[in-house]
């Protein structure tokens, strides 16, 4: 083969390989487009329309909206933030949001993208929540409509009602009791913007009612047999309680100067401590630190006027707060790593995104090196991390443009081109050397599973602080069914065993799926073994960065474009590199998507060898 031809089979599998997001994927992009089962193109067109008027193109001040969005107190009908609200909900309802989805993710965008919870006065009283509920058209609701993300369940926020109004009506959450009180005392300035109230029985209330509604949330999950992870229950608790508590309270002296503490941050505190959340959280690639109490105090005031948010909203939200550098400690949801999840989740890089572009004054360049920087610290295969971004964005930018999805695009796209490249080169020279095109996809698959080896272990070694090896000794279908589906597509039912070390001591854990986690839940096993539960959580993390796999399928469509352009019918290019691929294949689609690109590499080479006219 001369180089020139080369080249051009290289030329044509790259152009084939990227020629639209849908190919680089097995998810489901086209139905995220219209909000179906997922919200993350919802979010990337709200967050392009925010920045669209922060950092407006033409010169003039007035169009210059970033020192207009923290407006507190204006008697104006309309305020400077309702047209950016109305403008970035229209586009996340274009985007395919329900309305009390598309004013969760507004609100919340607009929130860490500068605007105060609160907007207006006391007369108006109108708030940032209430605001994009009214500008989407959902209906008014209570904090009984909100459910937690899904971790394999979801909890309805019933349990923090009932635990607060329990302990409301045994007087346990103020000392002050109003059956004492004389009349005219409770509902005005006399109580409220006085002692009793601003010092006593405001932050009693708020921080012991949202304690006690968190960690009923907390428990339910429990009951329900899913781990508690505490960013819901602490939202949900804040939520319920600002239901209850005057919400544009001020506090007393002990707890800051006037006006510097409201009732929400001491239900925010509370929240946070029964949580156990840490103080503050950071947002990733500007390392903005934000105090943890009011940010959870902040979305109880947000999310109590916001309606009523769908369960793919709950999951938006979560990924949203994936933009904090803590994503992982808190519970926020799956972008921010270490861990790829399907393209779905992809919302995490929005409000660092945001932020980035205030800092650097709306320069995408900046922005995408500071988004790249930390995408490649904070994955287990960083490389995907960025081609899964990459291909999230391109479809994103189908539907909306914007900063947000530039810098993202920008990002990933020397990375994804890498990844593109190096599969294409490798493939051609193994199909040279006589290789089968399934044994070149087998290839590829082993050497990610030793890369997730290697670089998993090195990252489950610094999140927990001890010396973790894990090598997989089985990967294969069938851990408990014998169906024919199962049988090829792996991730739906996954015979996953492994030896790990944790400080040089030794163990095997023999079909993670099917018997050890079962018997640990059930039986107890090894429950007395401190480590047993690392070993658990490391096989799991790890055993999911392999399953998920489906969010990018380069070992599979690559090396069959790489196939096509060399002369081999496209279809059968394509059940080939599907039928090798033993990890990539692990949910379907894969084979038709190849054979695709497969068709376009062919018509493409066609093309290049072609005299130019």
């Amino acid at each position: 083969m001369t180089g020139e031809e080369r080249e051009k089979i290289l030329l044509a599998a790259a152009q084939a390989a990227t020629f639209k997001p849908d190919l680089m994927s097995n998810d489901k992009l086209e139905a995220a487009t219209k909000g179906h089962g997922a919200l993350v193109i919802p979010v990337f067109a709200a967050a392009n329309s925010l920045a669209e008027d922060v950092f407006c193109s033409f010169a003039g001040p007035e169009m210059h909206l970033l020192d207009r969005m923290t407006v507190v107190d204006a008697a104006a009908p309309q305020l400077p933030l309702d047209m950016i609200i109305d403008k970035a909900v229209r586009a996340t309802m274009n985007a395919g949001a329900e309305p009390a989805n598309a004013a969760l993710i507004v609100a919340s965008l607009a929130y860490f993208t500068g605007s105060c919870a609160r907007a207006g006065v006391p007369l108006g009283n109108r708030k940032l929540g209430a605001i994009a509920r009214i500008h989407a058209g959902a209906a008014r609701t209570s904090a009984i409509a909100l459910v937690t993300g899904k971790f394999t369940h979801r909890i309805p926020a019933f349990p923090a009602y009932l635990a607060i109004y329990e302990a409301l009506m045994d007087k346990k959450l103020t000392r002050v009791d109003g059956a004492v009180l004389p009349p005219f005392i409770a509902g005005g300035a006399v109580y409220g913007h006085s002692a009793l109230g601003e010092d006593f029985n405001i932050p009693e209330l708020a921080r012991n009612a949202a304690k006690v509604g968190t960690e009923a949330m907390i428990q339910s999950m429990y009951g329900a047999g899913i781990t508690a992870y505490p960013l819901w229950p602490a939202l949900i608790g804040a939520t319920v309680t600002m239901e209850l508590v005057h919400p544009d309270a001020l506090l007393g002296e002990e707890f800051g100067n006037f006006g510097a503490v409201d009732s929400a941050y001491l239900a925010g505190k509370g929240a946070v401590e029964a949580a156990k959340l840490p103080p503050a959280l950071h947002i990733r690639g500007t390392h903005e630190e934000y105090d943890t109490a009011k940010v959870i105090g902040d979305f109880g005031l947000i999310l109590k006027d916001i309606g009523g948010p769908s369960v793919i909203g709950s999951m938006a939200l979560s990924e949203i707060f994936a933009g904090f550098e803590e994503a992982a400690v808190i519970g926020a949801g799956f972008s921010g790593g270490p861990v790829n999840p399907p393209l779905g989740h992809l919302e995490g890089d929005c409000v660092p995104a945001l932020r980035l572009l205030f800092r650097n004054r709306g320069d995408v360049f900046a922005v995408a090196d500071a988004i790249r920087d930390y995408k490649l610290q904070n994955f287990i295969d960083p490389e995907l991390a960025l081609c899964g971004l990459n291909t999230i964005a391109r479809k994103a930018e189908q539907v909306t443009r914007g900063k947000v999805s530039e810098a993202c695009i920008l990002a990933s796209e020397e990375i994804r081109d890498r990844a593109v490249y190096r599969r294409a080169v490798h493939t051609n020279d193994m199909l040279s050397a006589g290789t089968s095109l399934a044994d070149v996809t087998r290839t590829l698959d082993d050497e990610r599973r030793a890369y997730v080896e290697q670089r998993g272990s090195a990252i489950l070694s610094g999140f927990t602080g001890r010396k973790i090896e894990l090598k997989f000794t089985e990967l294969k279908p069938h851990a408990r069914r014998t169906d024919k589906f199962t049988a090829r597509y792996w991730g739906f039912d996954s015979f996953v065993s492994y030896d790990i070390t944790i400080d040089d001591k030794p163990y095997h854990l023999d079909n993670l799926t099917a018997k050890e986690v079962p018997a640990f839940a059930l039986e107890g096993k090894n429950r007395d073994n401190p480590d047993w539960g690392t070993a658990l959580f490391a096989g799991a993390v790890l055993t999911q960065e392999l399953q998920y796999i489906g969010h990018t399928i380069l070992n599979i469509t690559v090396p069959a474009a790489v196939a096509g352009a060399r002369g081999m019918d496209p279809g059968e290019a394509g059940k080939q590199a599907e039928d090798g691929a033993y990890l990539t294949r692990s949910i379907p689609g894969a084979h038709e998507t190849a054979a695709t690109v497969a068709r376009i590499a062919q018509r493409i080479k066609a093309r290049l060898d072609e005299p130019f006219p």
